[in-house]
């Protein structure tokens, strides 16, 4: 199949216009349903949601853990804690913004997820596994969680779940390392969560 490249543009949460280029193969369009498989990490599958706002029932384990709304970005990053690392959070609800307290300085434990928190800028480089919280905008108010899925020396590439577009459930970030701190290069990220 052809490839063809689009030119598209976006406004960020912080109002600023950006453009940018894609390639898409050229053939008819998929069509996705709700809950369609779109991509996994370690066998735990990232769902299509149908469109950001949209709510389905919630997904709980069969020992009544709460997981979350189907098909939501908290959804899959506690369905991927629980079925990968057998982790249950002890505060079982919330947004995605309500996973990073604002409150507790770099390194400190998260007594809510049970998890160490991390700030944006960090001492501690993102892992795989970890995951990254990000603010909310004028357009979404629960903000944004997602996993990271790869590290390098200078990127952090993410998997996530009702990201919006279903052809790009992976993301790359930036890396930037300065004196002595590690920095996702990216205005929404608050921080990152991770096992203890």
């Amino acid at each position: 199949m052809k490839k063809i490249l689009f030119l598209c543009m976006a406004i960020l949460g912080t109002g600023t216009l950006v453009f940018f280029l894609y390639k898409k193969e050229e053939g008819p369009n998929r069509v996705y349903a709700i809950g369609d498989p779109l991509d996994s990490l370690n066998q735990v599958v990232v769902y299509y949601n149908g469109g950001m706002g949209n709510v389905s029932e919630r997904n709980t384990s069969p020992d009544g853990y709460n997981i979350g709304l189907k098909y939501q970005c908290v959804e899959f990053v506690k369905r991927y804690y629980y079925q990968h690392y057998k982790h249950k959070m002890p505060n079982a609800y919330g947004n995605a913004i309500d996973f990073f307290n604002k409150d507790l300085k770099d390194g400190e434990l998260n007594a809510d997820r049970d998890l160490i928190q991390y700030t944006n800028p960090s001492k501690s480089k993102p892992q795989v596994g970890d995951l990254i919280i990000m603010d909310a905008t004028w357009s979404n108010e629960y903000g944004h969680v997602v996993i990271v899925s790869k590290v390098t020396e200078d990127e952090v590439e993410i998997i996530q779940q009702n990201a919006g577009n279903p052809d790009h459930p992976r993301d790359v970030f930036d890396l930037e390392s300065d004196d002595g701190l590690w920095e996702i290069d990216h205005s929404r990220i608050l921080g990152w969560l991770r096992m203890k």
